[in-house]
């Protein structure tokens, strides 16, 4: 997908769920692009999953309890109805699970080096927190620019 049509398409719905829970949209719209290889993760195209949410937990007003599975032997995941409801869902669980990060959330190289040395990383996955963290960095300037030129009433 086009950096541009990910932000146009997806900023609007990061913003709510920002100003819900207290994260800098921002920073949130570079960690999913991140997270979906800019929406183009089957996760997100046909799940509406933006951060690889697994599917544990209790169903919440935004995910109600659907998971799927995307290979034989996988690990499951949480499937939305919408994008309104994964983005939401997401932040929600950031907030709950990652509240130091998204208290940080309006510098971004904090909240950067918040969630990328945080359990949401897992070496033992492959990940790797110093490039996450400078990715999630170099992404949300990025964004910011996106975002200012095709929302100009956006304030950082």
């Amino acid at each position: 997908m086009l950096k541009e049509i990910f932000v146009q398409s997806y900023y609007p719905r990061v913003k709510e769920a920002g100003i819900k829970y207290g994260i800098n949209p921002v920073v949130l719209l570079a960690q999913i692009a991140i997270e979906t290889g800019w929406g183009e993760s089957v996760l997100c195209k046909e799940h509406f999953n933006f951060g690889g949410l697994t599917g544990f937990g209790k169903p919440s007003e935004f995910w109600p309890g659907t998971k799927v599975q995307l290979c034989e032997k996988g690990l499951t995941y949480r499937s939305y109805p919408d994008a309104r409801s994964g983005i939401l869902d997401m932040a929600r669980l950031l907030r709950s699970s990652y509240a130091s990060a998204c208290n940080v959330s309006n510098v971004p190289a904090a909240y950067a080096q918040e969630i990328a040395y945080s359990r949401y990383i897992s070496e033992v996955n492959g990940d790797n927190r110093q490039n996450y963290k400078m990715l999630l960095v170099k992404l949300s300037a990025t964004m910011s620019k996106l975002i200012a030129l095709q929302f100009p009433e956006h304030k950082d």
